[in-house]
């Protein structure tokens, strides 16, 4: 199956996506290159030479794209890194998409308060800050703009051994629609994907671990997963996300603000 879009007219806008050297993020950024963003691939410094593929990556369809640097963890790495891309690409930022985020895997009693609050500080405050910078942005711009960030099927219904997890993408559900409320007085839709169980380097971890726990093979726990909950029988691929946040940055996708939209092949249902 082939997931590639027809490369469009430039939009001489630019989309701004954290995360994005691997997986859904790098699947996100390269899927909004060829609808016509420009993009600012942000990751950490360790990801440089994945960054630079996925900059050569957009940089063959035409687009602009760069690199910069931010560790979600720290707040003020985020607001430069959207300064940067601003500085170097224009003040055209119209879309931001948080994705970055960490899985962690571990039985609740056996979960530290490091272990805890390093999830939370990733998924959750690295999301709430990366929307607040991009909407302050988009607002001195004044065209509005869309801010999507990485939910789940989590954020609906949780799991074993991932709990910690499960209630920072409940909480980002919550963060979106109050987000949604108070943005949409400026042209601001914000939203949020809920991936299922995707072929990306986050599930070999989230198998590695589960496999561990349960006492199974390595790929044993994925695979079960799959073929008792995936209703569209086959794995999700990071190109599946990608369609759904191209549709709602998309003028198809104006008046739809405020939801975290599951995109899972029916792994929740």
């Amino acid at each position: 199956m082939s997931y590639a879009s027809p490369i469009k007219a430039s939009l001489n806008r630019i989309a701004f996506v954290t995360g994005a050297s691997q997986g859904i993020g790098r699947a996100i950024a390269t899927r909004l290159a060829r609808d016509g963003f420009d993009v600012a691939i942000a990751d950490i410094q360790p990801a440089k030479a994945k960054v630079d593929g996925v900059i050569d990556e957009i940089k063959s369809y035409g687009r602009q794209a760069i690199g910069v640097f931010a560790g979600t963890l720290q707040p003020k790495q985020i607001e430069a890194a959207l300064a940067e891309t601003v500085d170097r690409l224009g003040p055209r930022l119209f879309v931001s998409v948080a994705n970055a985020g960490v899985t962690q895997v571990k039985p609740l009693l056996d979960c530290t308060p490091e272990f805890i609050e390093n999830e939370v500080r990733i998924n959750l405050l690295g999301l709430m800050n990366t929307h607040i910078y991009s909407a302050k942005q988009m607002v001195k711009q004044g065209f509005g703009g869309r801010i999507i960030g990485a939910g789940s099927i989590a954020s609906y219904r949780t799991a074993e051994n991932l709990a910690p997890y499960g209630a920072t993408k409940f909480a980002v559900r919550g963060f979106t629609e109050a987000a949604a409320k108070e943005w949409a007085q400026y042209g601001i839709r914000v939203n949020a994907y809920g991936p299922g169980i995707v072929d990306t380097p986050m599930w070999d971890h989230i198998d590695r671990e589960l496999a561990r726990i349960e006492g199974i093979t390595v790929g044993e726990a994925k695979a079960k997963r799959v073929k008792q909950d995936v209703k569209l029988g086959r794995i999700q691929q990071p190109e599946d996300v990608a369609k759904l946040v191209s549709f709602l940055v998309s003028d198809e996708g104006e008046y739809i603000t405020g939801q975290t939209i599951k995109t899972c092949g029916g792994a929740s249902l």
